[in-house]
This record gives C-alpha cells, sequence and structure tokens, in this order.
C-alpha cells in the first residue's frame, strides 16, 4: 500500500482508496448547495437514530452520518456510502426529532448523489434494479406500469405479492379515467412534453449521472430519445407546411 493510500473495509473486502480521492469525494459532499443547510453540529444525543424505523432493522445509524460528517472523518464517511447510506428510508423522522436542526436523510441524499457521480458500486448495485423503472420513466413520462408489477420483479415482496397477481385489465378498469386503461402506461405523455421532460433531465446533469451508473441503459435512452425528436421536428415541419 502506498503511503497515500488508505485501507477501506473489513479484512474480506477492503481495498485502497487514495487520500486524494476521499478528499474529492469529501469536497464535492461539501458543496452541494444543501450541505450546510441539512448539518449545524451535533450533541451525540442519540434521539434520531432512536426515533429512526431503519436503524431498528438495519446497521445503520443517522447519529453516525452527522458525526462522521461532522467531524470530517473521510475514512468513514467513505465506508458508509458503501452500504449504509442505502439503508435510510428518507422518511425525516430523524429531521423533525434533532434539537440542532440537523437533516440525517436530507445528509443521507447528499451523500447517495455524491456516490452516484463518483459511479460508486454501491449506487450501481442498489441501482440496477431499478433500471426498467428508469428507462421508463425517462422514454415515456411514467415511473410503473401494472404489468411490472409481478412476482418475478418484486420477488422481496414476499407472500403477499399474491394479492395483486390478478388480472391487471380488469383492476384497471375499476378507475374511473380512460386513459388509465392500460397495462403499458398509466397515462398518456404527449411527444412535445416527453422532450421537454428529456431535455430536463439532460440539462440537469441527471444522463450524465446515469451514464456514470448504467452506461448500457443511458445508450438506449439515448437512441429512442434522438428518434423522437427526430420524430418532433418532422411534426414542426409539417405542420409549417400546412
Amino acid at each position: 500500500m502506498s503511503a497515500t493510500a488508505i485501507t477501506i473495509g473489513d479484512p474480506l473486502t477492503e481495498h485502497e482508496v487514495s487520500r486524494e480521492k476521499l478528499e474529492d469525494i469529501f469536497g464535492d459532499i461539501c458543496e452541494h448547495p444543501l450541505y450546510d443547510h441539512e448539518l449545524h453540529g451535533c450533541l451525540n444525543c442519540g434521539i434520531c437514530t432512536a426515533t429512526c424505523p431503519s436503524a431498528h432493522y438495519f446497521d445503520y445509524s443517522p447519529r453516525e452520518i452527522v458525526q462522521l460528517l461532522w467531524t470530517e472523518n473521510l475514512e468513514g464517511i467513505y465506508d458508509a456510502m458503501q452500504e449504509k447510506i442505502w439503508a435510510c428510508a428518507q422518511c425525516y423522522t430523524c429531521a423533525a426529532r434533532c434539537p440542532f436542526g440537523n437533516s440525517p436523510g436530507g445528509l443521507v441524499s447528499i451523500l447517495r448523489e455524491v456516490s452516484i457521480k463518483h459511479g460508486m458500486q454501491s449506487a450501481k448495485d442498489v441501482l440496477r434494479p431499478f433500471s426498467r423503472v428508469m428507462l421508463k420513466l425517462i422514454t415515456t413520462g411514467n415511473q410503473l406500469a401494472p404489468n411490472m408489477i409481478t412476482p418475478d420483479h418484486f420477488a422481496d415482496w414476499g407472500p403477499n405479492i399474491s394479492k395483486i397477481d390478478a388480472p391487471l385489465q380488469v383492476l384497471r378498469k375499476a378507475v374511473p379515467m380512460p386513459t388509465m386503461h392500460t397495462t403499458d402506461t398509466a397515462w398518456v405523455v404527449n411527444l412535445k412534453t416527453s422532450i421537454e421532460l428529456y431535455t430536463i433531465w439532460e440539462e440537469s446533469g441527471v444522463l450524465d449521472q446515469l451514464e456514470t451508473i448504467d452506461e448500457n441503459l443511458f445508450d438506449v435512452i439515448i437512441d429512442i430519445m434522438d428518434e423522437k425528436r427526430e420524430e418532433y421536428e418532422d411534426w414542426l415541419d409539417e405542420q409549417d407546411d400546412d
């Protein structure tokens, strides 16, 4: 191990991370526009962890996240970003209880964003099961369709999944809106709106983050949206001719 490298993780999974890399990651965390709003200090009272639902079931403590950031423990921060930050349910109970006005849930959101920016394996592992959802959201404007809710896609739901394992076309007809009667999309998003949404994700850097996490999915989305843009330009030309 070089003099500027630090070993992260337990003996079975440890790997070397340069000090420069750790400082770069922490710099991105501190530069986030919400960082100073979410972190104000810490009494180490543990109220956030005591009221945290996730802390009762996972190796996760909101207090630990705040302490790591408040003390600028770069190695500890990096280690927490490998697994612990993904246990947070983002319920923000911690923020409602903290006497200092800290928001551990908000800080976790920042850590997640930075982990995506740096292409951490933890982010790739967590987001990979949602690739179909992301593809559908970006290309259609819809997050989920009824035919995506199947035991194969949500095996971790256990035996209760059988409650919705029924003829989905029939179930959807119970919804009074005609545009909801489909298993393909929950509602129809017109071409112009779809391109506008895509442009927002493009300009805001969402697609850059997606490319870091899943390059194949990124390529598929780019191809689909290029076709949509061409289709929309053809439609505009037709309107001009009329």
